[in-house]
């Protein structure tokens, strides 16, 4: 690809920008973000050639264009593009959700050029500030074309996703929404519900808040994520989230009485389905919920312990993303937790605390 489009340039937009600028620093990139500001950015990290003022045509002459903004907003830019872009040139998005998107470019008669896209990662950061050049790489991305998409658009774009670092899939995208509910959609929902939960029962004092700085905040980590995108995502795909919001209610009153009638085997039987099914799930996939890789290490608590470990680290130049000592111990008692940008690095960071006697936690 000689010229690539962006309109938008967010965490999604500007990581996949920051790739191609990696891998093919030949490539001309154009991009239109209504942040001017993260698009002032991209130029002056020599990320984008061509900073456009809005959708016209700077990008005829792309040959292809990624539309990385809210889904609803993409949807503006497909019909915008609509009369610039050249035949050959191939449109995708990078929503999590394609019943929209897809419907829109069937009513812009643009099914044979445009084909929906969503590499399976994700964060709860946003914005281009916390792009990363290397944040699709290994990442499960789905290409979601029409019966009448042009073949050979089709081969160009699952060969240069594939270029990119990425795994193309060939999927329905239907069955694509129905897929994101249940693995990104939903858990989204129910970490913002968590949130919301405790925060309507904390106090002026921010009690709870205090109490929930440890395990709590990593399995709500993801309500973080831009109010934006989600409120998009949840007027686009309302049906499969309502239906998969019910299942889910249904099972906590199946909960809720199973609790109040003291049944410990059907308990039992939920808490052991639920792990058995969440240890059989790949630890090294990346998906679309963002992996941190940590881990933990038994210290004893002695002047000089931390700095024995980052030295060790600095030592093996193994890079750190966040380390401290972990206050609500109701799991790593005394532990240290350390953060890493990497799995490899993490895992090299565990052989080196292990051979140095410290007792490790497993990976998370």
């Amino acid at each position: 690809m000689r010229q690539v489009g962006f309109i938008g340039l967010g965490l999604i937009g500007g990581s996949i920008a920051k790739n191609i600028r990696r891998l093919f620093p030949r490539t001309v990139l154009v991009a239109y973000d209504v942040d001017r500001g993260a698009l002032r950015q991209a130029v002056e990290d020599h990320v984008v050639d061509q900073a456009a003022d809005a959708i016209d045509g700077s990008f005829a002459a792309c040959e292809l264009i990624f539309l990385c903004a809210p889904v609803h907003f993409n949807m503006d830019a497909l019909h915008a593009l609509k009369s610039i872009i050249d035949p050959s040139c191939i449109v995708t998005d990078v929503g999590s959700v394609k019943t929209d998107i897809c419907r829109a470019a069937v009513k812009e008669g643009m099914s044979r050029c445009f084909i929906g896209g969503h590499p399976m990662v994700g964060s709860e950061k946003s914005g281009y500030r916390h792009a990363s050049d290397r944040l699709i790489e290994q990442a499960y991305y789905f290409l979601t074309p029409f019966p009448e998409t042009d073949r050979e658009k089709l081969e160009r774009l699952n060969d240069y996703i594939g270029r990119l670092g990425a795994i193309p899939i060939l999927f329905d995208w239907e069955q694509h929404d129905r897929a994101a509910a249940s693995i990104s959609h939903i858990p989204h929902i129910i970490a913002s519900g968590l949130v919301n939960l405790v925060r309507a029962h904390d106090d002026e004092n921010g009690i709870l808040k205090q109490l929930a700085a440890g395990g709590f905040k990593d399995i709500t980590r993801i309500a973080s994520s831009s109010p934006v995108v989600w409120q998009h995502i949840c007027l686009s795909n309302p049906e499969n989230i309502q239906l998969q919001l019910e299942d889910f209610i249904h099972e906590l009153e199946r909960l809720k009485t199973a609790i109040q009638q003291k049944d410990a085997d059907y308990l039992h039987d939920y808490f052991q389905r639920a792990c058995d099914y969440r240890d059989s799930i790949p630890n090294q996939a990346v998906g679309v919920i963002s992996k941190v890789f940590e881990s933990y290490a038994n210290i004893p608590d002695l002047p000089g312990e931390l700095a024995k470990v980052t030295t060790l680290m600095a030592d093996h130049a193994i890079s750190l993303s966040n380390i401290g000592i972990v206050s609500n111990r109701l799991y790593e008692e005394g532990a240290l937790r350390i953060v890493f940008h990497d799995g490899a690095s993490c895992r090299k960071a565990r052989q080196v605390l292990a051979e140095a006697g410290y007792e490790l936690y497993p990976e998370k």
